[in-house]
């Protein structure tokens, strides 16, 4: 259809509707305007067309048309009036109109846009009549974009054409609401915010599902065996179990060890039958090759799970924490920190643990003692069996204890360090920390005066008290010979540990330690004292043999009562938290610069939190992954350097460029290539600043002095003074553990 008939269709449709005496609004003026510009378009686009196919196509467009315009007469009134004489605006529930392209066979294409009112003049029967041969739907965008172009009078009828697709429109957004409100974490419980139980109660109403119990034994395929002496051995379902907790570690140093392999042989015959007993005398003669490659196998099938079985195993993890990983406490779903008993195995302690290769037995629901509150419903156990005990006791936070068999130690399933009860323990530790602080100068001066003590048992407590304040020592506890590891702390130090010199390395009166402390970690350090307490120690090592104690009329009972009358609450890792916390603030103070960006800003933090560590002895292993992070670290950095090398050029040669081009191309040239060797710049200072902070942290454990012994309002003040991130300081658990500190302290809070 060319343009020119177009034109003079539409002068007859016009002619056709002023016949009818509808009535038009003042936007049909405008829509005139608008269906003129398109026709303008179109015989431009056909300008080129061919005039005979032209004329033909016209007069046959003229027939159809004037059979057409008598029975489009008497339906107008329907079309655009309704009972009440109103303009109808909508047909067949449609708010608007596509726009189509019609493609004509011979080659000659031209698009009609097809307005509102042609749309509604035409019937069904006229739709099938015109039927083009091919259509192509235009993309709704861009009819909408097209709309708005039109004045406020078309627009507004347009306002009345669109409420069914705005409905949809709606749904999507409604359902994508949901699913984001799905994902996001529920609104936190601002405890801080409420009154504390004053009663000494830690709850009043506690309901939970109980512990997750290890799956039971499975036994081994037929043709998994074990060997004695090279001869195939089938063990008896309880000594085979116990064989295999020995089978998995044979790649481990743990299994080199003599008092592992001799404290394991020991509980494995516990567990045999006597036949098997007579037969096995000799751990050196067992075979547990094919076991252990058995359970390497199962290892790498578990690595190389579809997707499919990954997601099952993840839905099947996430159902039961749902289930068990959550309780109601006082009304409001708290997260339980674990919940699942530890499996049987063997133990392996920390350093050279006596009790290493000893067997933990399974922890059974006869074993397990269940906390919750009276009106609660009860946790049920599994079928066949019955708890120990079901206790109502809401002066205790945890839920599930049992006894162990190794240590006879009590083992606790409490509540995540995100919730009500941990986070109201910590925020009373930094506080009571924080107390120290008013009072420190004055218990300083307190152990001093007692450094001259006619009495022996006061001297060496405030040798003591000066060791746990100055160098952030723990106090260490009473342990039974033998049983545990020989770690010691300051109450249980013994001469063999300690080295005095009147002068090292130009320093005076130097105290040299060497230990084992908690978790069997070295501590080691060379540290100059006052006089007073190395004249002190001088006597206190008097007669004395390598094993004797130091400190002979102290214990940590008898100081930790003395603590408690210098200030209430007081204890030595009050000492502790005080010094790591205030270390850290003075640390950031001295250390951050306000010209430093933020990744500059972050290696300052972590320098803060490596001089707590390091005051604190908070070592670790460099992880086995460290050379080869290190090296891939370093490949980034020469490639990043070779990248800024050639930006440099490249700027340079723009430079040169604009200098005698002189136009305003080759300046924004010049903008851009400065722009890249900026960016190029910070990248490579990024990377140059996390290799020194790995390289720095090798050794030092950032971790537990940040969860432990700082309080998180230092560094939540810091990151808000300096506006810098909280989720660069703190990962998302921490970020919740610490929910109160972060809603709580403001840049200005001082520790």
């Amino acid at each position: 259809m060319s343009g020119d008939h177009a034109h003079k269709r539409h002068q007859m449709e016009s002619g056709s509707v002023d016949c009818s005496k509808c009535v038009f609004t003042d936007s049909h003026k405008h829509k005139d305007k608008y269906k003129d510009k398109e026709h303008q378009r179109e015989r431009d686009n056909s300008k080129n067309g061919n005039s005979e196919h032209r004329s033909s196509s016209e007069k046959k467009h003229r027939e159809k048309e004037k059979e057409q315009l008598k029975h489009k007469e008497k339906r107008k009134e329907e079309k655009f009036h309704g009972s009440d004489g109103k303009y109808r605006d909508k047909e067949n529930g449609f708010a608007s109109p596509p726009s189509i392209k019609v493609e004509e066979d011979n080659g000659y294409h031209h698009s009609i846009k097809h307005e509102k009112s042609l749309k509604r003049e035409r019937d069904e029967d006229d739709r099938y009549k015109h039927k083009p041969k091919k259509v192509k739907v235009e993309n709704e965008n861009k009819v909408k974009k097209r709309r708005q172009e039109d004045d406020s009078d078309y627009e507004e009828r347009e306002e009345t054409r669109k409420p069914k697709k705005r409905t949809k429109e709606e749904k999507k957004d409604t359902t994508g609401g949901r699913k984001k409100a799905k994902n996001e974490p529920e609104e936190k419980w601002k405890w801080w915010e409420e009154e504390r139980h004053t009663d000494g109660s830690k709850w009043k109403f506690l309901e939970h599902k109980g512990p997750v119990f290890p799956p039971p034994y499975e036994p081994l395929p037929g043709h998994i065996r074990f060997y004695y002496d090279g001869k195939a051995m089938k063990l008896s379902p309880g000594a085979e179990e116990v064989a295999t907790f020995y089978a998995k570690m044979l790649d481990h140093e743990y299994t080199t060890k003599d008092i592992f392999r001799k404290n394991f042989f020991k509980d494995w015959r516990k567990e045999m039958t006597s036949e098997e007993k007579s037969k096995i005398t000799e751990l050196k003669k067992c075979d547990f090759t094919e076991m252990h490659e058995y359970f390497k196998a199962q290892s790498e099938a578990r690595k190389q799970m579809s997707k499919e079985e990954k997601r099952k195993t993840k839905e099947e993890n996430e159902r039961i924490l749902q289930e068990y990983g959550f309780c109601v406490m006082d009304n409001h779903r708290e997260r339980i920190g674990n919940f699942r008993i530890e499996p049987p195995g063997l133990f392996r302690g920390r350093g050279d643990h006596p009790k290493m290769g000893k067997l933990k037995r399974r922890i059974r629901p006869e074993d397990i003692i269940i906390n919750c509150s009276k009106d609660s419903a009860h946790p049920r156990p599994p079928p066949g069996t019955r708890w120990k005990e079901v206790r109502h006791d809401n002066k205790v936070t945890w839920l599930v204890s049992w006894t162990e068999n190794i240590q006879g130690s009590i083992k606790y399933i409490m509540l995540n360090p995100s919730s009500r009860i941990k986070g109201e323990k910590d925020w009373q530790k930094y506080e009571t920390a924080r107390r120290l602080k008013k009072c420190v100068e004055r218990i300083r001066a307190q152990y001093r005066e007692d450094w001259r003590s006619k009495e022996m048992r006061i001297r060496q407590r405030a040798v003591a008290l000066y060791f746990i304040d100055k160098l952030a020592l723990r106090a260490g506890n009473e342990k039974d010979e033998g049983e545990t590891a020989d770690t010691v702390g300051c109450c249980s130090l013994r001469v063999e540990h300690i080295r005095l010199y009147p002068q090292l390395e130009r320093q005076d009166f130097v105290v040299e330690f060497d230990f084992l402390g908690k978790d069997s970690i070295r501590y080691y350090n060379k540290i100059p004292v006052e006089k007073r307490v190395f004249k002190n120690l001088q006597l206190f090592l008097e007669n004395k043999q390598s094993e004797d104690d130091l400190f002979d009329r102290l214990n940590t009972s008898i100081l930790n009562k003395h603590l408690q009358e210098l200030m209430d609450g007081l204890t030595a890792k009050v000492f502790r938290t005080y010094n790591a916390s205030i270390t850290l603030q003075q640390q950031l103070k001295e250390l951050t610069s306000p010209d430093e960006n933020i990744p500059e800003k972050i290696l300052s933090y972590n320098r803060a939190n490596r001089a707590v560590a390091l005051l604190c002895n908070h070592q670790r292993a460099p992880p086995k992954t460290f050379e080869k992070s290190m090296q891939n670290l370093q490949i980034k950095i020469d490639e990043k350097k070779k990248q800024l090398s050639a930006a440099k050029k490249e700027h340079k040669a723009a430079k040169a460029d604009a200098r005698t081009l002189r136009d305003e191309k080759s300046k924004k040239a010049v903008e851009m290539k400065k722009k890249a060797v900026e960016r190029i710049s910070e990248q490579l200072m990024k990377l140059e600043v996390q290799a020194t902070d790995r390289e720095e942290n090798k050794q030092i454990a950032l971790g537990t002095s940040k969860l432990n012994y700082l309080d998180p309002r230092i560094s939540v003040a810091w990151c808000k003074k300096w506006t810098v991130s909280i989720e660069k300081i703190y990962n998302k658990t921490q970020r919740e553990k610490f929910a109160w500190a972060i809603d709580m302290a403001d840049e200005d809070f001082e520790f």
